[in-house]
């Protein structure tokens, strides 16, 4: 998978700061069995600076990212932070990995990484501010999926429509989503980031209340594992 690399200007600062670079190398492996990520972001970035937090109301860029899978947002904020961003282009699929080569992460020492799950409404994958280690070697995590909180988990599927403030799930990658669905529900109570209750889905392709297949688009955590190895 090629990757994209958007460079902040670092190499100052950290000249400046006195702080030594790191070369960080970053897989993330897609472990559920139907559910798709939409390209990732991953940010290295100073203490300060989330893309997320859990208990709190998404920002616009995450509600862009969340909803449509767009993370042109969320990078552009980070960039002005200072961070060090890389983006994987397209769909990572299940049981998939994605290898994001070395990179530097200048004086930035915390990683986040972001991306939509699809098909869901607003469910992402997400780290928040992990503190990257500065002994080398590797180091595993597991990724939980959060709910954005933005839009009802009416679990309808509007092929093509991925606009934010637009209900309904942008696109069933695999082919499985259903049609005439009567949706799930038509509110989100927790309207904060929080974590995500799975999709509900039914059996029926044709009406019931979700466009889902509950055979293949439920999960349960965590959703992805991601090995830093920092050189």
């Amino acid at each position: 998978m090629k990757i994209k690399s958007i460079l902040g200007t670092l190499a100052l600062a950290a000249m400046a700061t006195g702080v030594q670079a790191q070369t960080t190398s970053v897989v993330v492996t897609n472990l559920t069995h139907g559910i798709y990520f939409t390209p990732l972001l991953v940010s290295a970035h100073v203490d300060e600076f989330h893309l997320f937090e859990v208990g709190s109301g998404a920002s616009p860029e995450l509600q862009m990212m969340a909803e449509g899978g767009d993370i042109s947002g969320l990078a552009a904020v980070a960039s002005a932070m200072g961070a060090v961003n890389m983006e994987t282009m397209g769909l990572l699929a299940p049981g998939s990995s994605v290898d994001i080569e070395a990179f530097d992460t200048g004086s930035n020492g915390f990683l986040s990484i972001t991306a939509m799950l699809l098909p869901t409404n607003d469910g992402f994958v997400g780290l928040d501010a992990w503190e990257i280690p500065t002994e080398p070697g590797s180091y595993t995590l597991y990724l939980n999926a959060y709910d954005a909180g933005t839009e009802a988990n009416n679990e309808l599927v509007v092929e093509g429509s991925g606009a934010p403030f637009v209900a309904g799930i942008p696109a069933s990658p695999d082919g499985n989503g259903g049609v005439g669905g009567t949706g799930v529900t038509s509110e989100e109570v927790n309207q904060l980031i929080h974590i995500h209750r799975g999709n509900v889905g039914d059996t029926d392709p044709d009406a019931g209340n979700s466009d889902l297949d509950a055979r293949i688009h439920r999960w349960l955590n965590p959703v992805a594992k991601v090995v830093v190895t920092v050189q």
